[in-house]
């Protein structure tokens, strides 16, 4: 199978080098999102790959271009793969090789369509998520099922460390459909409309804690938000504004108080919310590197009865 792989982010990378290391498939090239950032700032996950790999780069403003279809068309590739691009893919693009395009979501489709499925099953305290391989259609994320994998979230993990382990299983579903279509056997399913839930990009606003939540709430958005925006809230000071704290890690323990109430900062941060208490474990004040909640105490003003403020 001749393949043009698009993607830009590390979701993809995994995928990427899977179809490399086959010896069935050929990658004619890696198509990324152009540079963003300043220069001199490291190349985006799938350009680096595509280095590594010793594979033709192309970083277009616009895959939908006019330009940009024929030269993908110049290709004359069979199919593209595409994973973590930054771009829907409009219908002459879809048309510029013989199957199409197929996409690797990191979500049990037709649950989370958009930019951050694997952020909101953590942050929505899922038991259970997974990845999905479509055949790309117009529609976002709305294209038949080829293949899909299912795996438990840990609870504690992150959305983070669970990411890079769903690219990984992504990886062998990616190449397994790849395969069925080269031998003529994939069939899809369609997705339930009805079924389907959205899973829109995340701000740094989403980070701001509301303590009024309960406990498993909060846990579930401090693990969801790893590794950005991160949750935060804001610790009164005796002078000046308040000071932006990062939470990085929690856990459930006993305790009742008004929302956001510090119950406890003996050796121990615990912080009251809605429904329990939350022990705040490692924490990031601003300017400062990332810590244990212990270390931060030893030099913090807090006191117990403080409220921790959403902003």
């Amino acid at each position: 199978m001749r393949i043009v792989a698009l993607g830009t982010g590390p979701f993809a990378v995994p995928s990427l080098r899977a179809l490399v290391a086959s010896s069935a498939h050929e990658v004619l090239a890696v198509v990324t999102r152009p540079p963003r950032g300043r220069k001199g700032e490291p190349p985006a996950p799938m350009a680096a790959a595509a280095e590594e790999l010793g594979l033709p780069l192309w970083q277009p403003e616009s895959v939908n271009l006019p330009e940009s279809v024929a030269r993908l068309a110049g290709y004359e590739a069979d199919l593209l793969v595409v994973c973590d691009y930054g771009e829907i893919l409009k219908p002459d693009a879809l048309g510029a090789t013989r199957l199409g395009g197929i996409n690797l979501h990191g979500s049990l489709l037709p649950k989370y369509r958009g930019a951050a499925p694997v952020q909101w099953a953590v942050l929505n305290g899922d038991a259970e998520t997974g990845a999905a391989v479509i055949q790309m259609t117009p529609g976002l994320d709305a294209g038949p099922i080829l293949g899909e994998v299912r795996t438990p979230i840990g609870s504690e993990e992150t959305s983070g460390e669970l990411e890079d382990r769903l690219s990984r299983l992504g990886a062998e579903v990616t190449l397994r459909v790849v395969n069925e279509l080269a031998s003529g056997t994939a069939s899809g399913t369609p997705q339930d409309k009805s079924l389907a839930t959205k899973a829109p990009r995340l701000k740094k606003e989403d980070g701001r804690i509301d303590w009024s939540r309960p406990a498993p709430a909060i846990k579930n958005q401090v693990r969801g938000l790893q590794p950005w925006p991160r949750a935060y809230a804001y610790v009164p000071q005796p002078k000046g504004e308040p000071l932006r704290l990062s939470v990085d890690r929690v856990e459930i323990v006993p305790g009742e108080g008004l929302p956001g109430e510090v119950l406890a900062v003996d050796k121990r941060l615990v912080v009251a919310t809605g429904e329990g208490a939350v022990e705040l474990l490692e924490v990031q004040p601003a300017g400062k590197r990332r810590m244990a909640a212990e270390e931060w105490l030893r030099g913090a003003a807090l006191a117990v009865g403080t409220v921790l403020q959403p902003e």
